[in-house]
């Protein structure tokens, strides 16, 4: 199923010129790839399956064809335009460690391997996938509805540009250490996720639930959204994009210019005025990857999939969690109620793979339906009903909150009435016994 949807998304892209997902990951075979921290993130994924010899010999060998990459490159001059110097060596590993799954091991050792190389390999499609449709939903949503987010987040006392003006205040020492965590939240879900994969080479087997499926599952279905609902954000939208950030960024560009498609250049300093919103056309470079914050929705898997691991851990996947929140507000990637929808995706799709591995509970079942009732609630209110919520603040922001609330609080009693009742375990089929000649 997974490689059905990457071929039918390649073909997407090459409709409008654009390189698919699978032509970007054969592409890193050779070339300098876009980001050599997630092969090796991938590659990290993939030794919970070996042991520590294993291990250290896989890195050894990523690193020193790296090096060898890189000593190549410096003696006969070639310039890396695009792309990192390093991470070539990890998928080259990552893939041999494929052909040594068919060629060396038999039985439950050649799946176990083709699982952590799966899940190397899906973390990069993953990525890669993303980026193409991104890429579409540039070229194929010509109009954006920012207009009704941003009347809807008057509800919300407009967060985005509350947190912009503080971010702006903090200096380069806020805006730099807020972009380094938003930034790296694929570091630290891999953290999380090699935690809880930690004794997959002892047992033999993966946890029945993990932190890589849900961040997974919120990359597949996230841009879906996108195509329903196009937001590019109040940076774009309202802003001057990202040179906004002149006077508090190390790397940004001095003179910050103006943005034609931006319906005005008013943020963060001055609020927008209640009117009657309507979509409006923009530009073909910008993604709409506004409804719901994906971010957001990684940040709070990364928030739950914490709570049961160590004291500093839990603490990281808070803060990681706060930090995130702020970030997507103060750099104006995202209004307010991108948030809250964020938030109820994640605990939505949480639910319906914790009720999968259960069996369809119904319970879970319950939950799973609730959760997107809610989510489609919300989105249906802020494209038909933003007016009203932007009118009446003092009622519709607390509702709102409410909703995220109630999705929060159910899925909290259901994950503790699960704990008092753990799912039951899957018996091994029995062997046919042979036949008697």
């Amino acid at each position: 199923m997974a490689l059905g949807f990457l071929i039918a998304l390649e073909f997407a892209a090459r409709r409008y010129g654009l390189p698919g997902p699978l032509t970007n990951q054969a592409r890193e075979v050779i070339f300098a790839p876009k980001s050599g921290g997630l092969l090796y993130a991938g590659m990290a994924l993939m030794m919970v399956v070996l042991n520590w010899r294993q291990r250290f010999i896989s890195l050894g060998v990523a690193v020193g064809i790296d090096l060898v990459i890189v000593a190549v490159r410096w003696v006969f001059d070639l310039k890396i335009t695009e792309g990192h110097p390093y991470g070539t060596g990890a998928l080259w590993v990552i893939l041999a460690h494929a052909v040594i799954a068919f060629t060396r091991r038999t039985g439950g050792e050649r799946v176990l391997l083709l699982k952590g190389v799966g899940l190397a390999l899906l973390l990069v499609a993953g990525r890669k996938t993303g980026d193409t449709w991104l890429l579409i939903t540039s070229k194929t949503r010509p109009t954006v509805l920012d207009q009704y987010v941003a009347t809807a987040d008057h509800a919300l006392g407009n967060p985005s540009w509350l947190v912009g003006r503080i971010v702006t205040a903090s200096g380069p020492v806020g805006f730099n250490l807020l972009d380094f965590v938003y930034g790296q939240l694929a570091v630290a879900a891999v953290i999380a996720a090699l935690y809880q994969l930690r004794n997959v080479a002892t047992e033999r087997r993966f946890p029945r639930h993990h932190l890589v499926r849900t961040f997974l599952v919120i990359g597949l279905l996230g841009p879906a959204i996108y195509m329903i609902y196009p937001v590019v954000g109040p940076l774009y939208a309202y802003g001057t994009g990202n040179a906004h950030w002149a006077d508090v960024s190390f790397w940004a560009p001095e003179s910050p210019p103006t943005t034609p498609w931006a319906v005005a250049t008013i943020w963060p300093d001055t609020m927008p005025s209640i009117s009657t919103p309507q979509p409006f056309s923009f530009d073909e470079i910008t993604p709409r990857n506004c409804m719901p914050s994906l971010h957001t929705a990684w940040a709070t898997a990364i928030f739950l999939h914490t709570r049961k691991s160590p004291r500093a851990l839990r603490w990281a996947g808070t803060v990681w969690l706060v930090a995130t929140l702020a970030a997507t507000l103060g750099f104006g990637y995202h209004y307010g109620a991108d948030l809250i929808a964020g938030v109820v995706f994640t605990l939505t799709i949480e639910a319906g793979l914790r009720t999968y591995d259960r069996g369809r509970d119904r319970t879970g079942l319950r939950l799973t339906a609730y959760g997107a009732t809610v989510f489609t609630a919300l989105l249906l209110s802020y494209r038909f009903l933003s007016v009203e919520l932007a009118e009446h603040p003092w009622v519709s922001g607390p509702l709102l909150l409410l909703a995220m609330a109630s999705v929060i609080y159910a899925y909290v009693q259901t994950l503790a009435a699960w704990e008092r009742t753990p799912a039951p375990v899957k018996q091994p089929e029995p062997e046919p016994e042979p036949e008697l000649i």
